[in-house]
């Protein structure tokens, strides 16, 4: 049934299927955002951010938004009032940025391993280079580095503090061009298994 999923834009309805999904895929980890904090981030940038919907409901989600390089979204705070990592932009009034970041990308549990987070990843890569983009980046966590490997990104030891994004977070960036998003699928990813703050799941 996979198959059938359509990828759109987030609308209004959405935020409660979606502050679902992430809470099933970061609650146990530490992770998971407030969901205020989580619409503050689509409407920030609401043409890089996505759902994958079916006729009962949704597949899974994924939020990008402009972020200078080596800097991500605070976990604790909605765009606008976060402090420290990239001068919290306010929705609509991003700092100046070729950089997409890719905060977080969640698929349903029981629909993992269909390849749908690789449809998410192409959809957010074509929009990214027709914007304009050069760079892509996330935060890796609970070990979901090789997955994000797997499809082309790079690490950057260091950026991320120990325990900002829980102990195995790491920062990950990739070119828009030369893309490599149909590299061979991991086992799973939650991004995240989990995947990047990625939340993830293949």
């Amino acid at each position: 049934m996979s198959h059938h999923a359509r990828i759109r834009q987030i609308t209004d309805d959405d935020w409660g299927g979606i502050a679902a999904l992430e809470s099933r895929a970061y609650a146990a980890l530490g992770l998971s955002e407030e969901p205020a904090a989580l619409r503050s981030r689509g409407h920030a940038s609401p043409d890089t951010c996505f759902v994958l919907d079916l006729p009962h409901g949704l597949a899974g989600y994924l939020l990008a938004l402009p972020y200078p390089m080596f800097h991500y979204p605070d976990l604790v705070r909605a765009e606008g009032l976060a402090a420290g990592h990239a001068e919290g932009p306010a929705a609509g009034s991003f700092v100046p940025s070729r950089n997409l970041h890719l905060h977080d990308l969640v698929i349903a549990e029981p629909l993992r391993g269909r390849g749908l987070a690789g449809r998410l990843l192409r959809h957010l890569t074509a929009t990214a280079r027709a914007g304009g983009y050069e760079q892509l980046s996330l935060v890796a966590v609970a070990g979901s580095g090789t997955f994000w490997g797997a499809h082309g990104f790079v690490r950057h030891p260091g950026v991320v503090p120990p325990g900002e994004y829980g102990g195995q977070a790491v920062y990950m960036s990739r070119p828009v061009r030369g893309d490599r998003t149909a590299a061979p699928k991991p086992a799973g990813a939650t991004s995240h298994g989990p995947a990047p703050h990625h939340h993830e799941g293949e």
